[in-house]
């Protein structure tokens, strides 16, 4: 995804060079920022399509700063780079909102792998999909039933946006953990039972909830026929 703009939040000057040195020459356009404060300054001015967020700043932490970003700009790309490895860690960069999650010490190449995978799944061009009453765009990443819109997180997004893109199919937590976090994330196939649940929460409201069905022993299925 040449000419994207992806913002760099990490105090470390060396990591900053290293990913300007890296990037820059396959066409990436890097803003740098040091600390959270910084950092959103950025988001609020320029018109980023990516956002790599250390954990660790030195005014407050990156998962603070991403629940912020994913309060005021749901839709906008972020993937963190931390040293903290541990699976209760990843779980909570991604329950908090984070498309993807890399720990130090990286490849740079496994990073351009990941940031183009992120920017792939966040500039879809499919077509519009409408089942019955709900519609999804996955151009605008925009949800409305009946012309009313529901507002998703990402990972609900894109759960809901594979679903309806194959109706009547189960498919294995498995499938839909690697469809929705990508193949390189290391997560417990329960993470994807918790988003299932917040997912038909945001769907209740609409009395759609009961279109994603749990098929005991397999999965999950998105259909009207039980």
């Amino acid at each position: 995804m040449s000419h994207a703009v992806v913002l760099v939040i990490e105090d470390d000057e060396g990591i900053q060079d290293m990913l300007a040195y890296s990037l820059e020459p396959d066409g990436f356009k890097l803003k740098k920022a040091y600390t959270a404060k910084e950092g959103w300054e950025v988001i609020e001015a320029k018109q980023l399509d990516l956002v790599l967020l250390d954990w660790m700043l030195p005014d407050r932490s990156g998962i603070d700063l991403l629940h912020r970003i994913r309060k005021h700009y749901s839709k906008l790309p972020v993937i963190m780079i931390t040293a903290r490895a541990e699976e209760e860690d990843r779980v909570l960069g991604l329950d908090v909102g984070a498309d993807d999650y890399i720990t130090k010490p990286f490849s740079v190449r496994e990073l351009k792998s990941r940031i183009h995978a992120v920017l792939r799944r966040s500039m879809p061009d499919e077509q519009p999909i409408r089942f019955g009453d709900l519609f999804l765009d996955p151009v605008s990443q925009r949800v409305k039933v009946n012309e009313q819109g529901v507002n998703l997180p990402p990972t609900e997004f894109r759960l809901l946006h594979y679903f309806m893109s194959h109706p009547d199919r189960v498919f294995s937590r498995g499938q839909l953990l690697d469809h929705a976090w990508g193949t390189h994330v290391y997560v417990e196939e329960r993470t994807v039972d918790v988003h299932i649940r917040r997912l038909r929460k945001n769907l209740e409201p609409y009395k759609l909830d009961a279109l994603i069905q749990t098929v005991h022993g397999r999965g999950y299925r998105f259909s009207r026929v039980a």
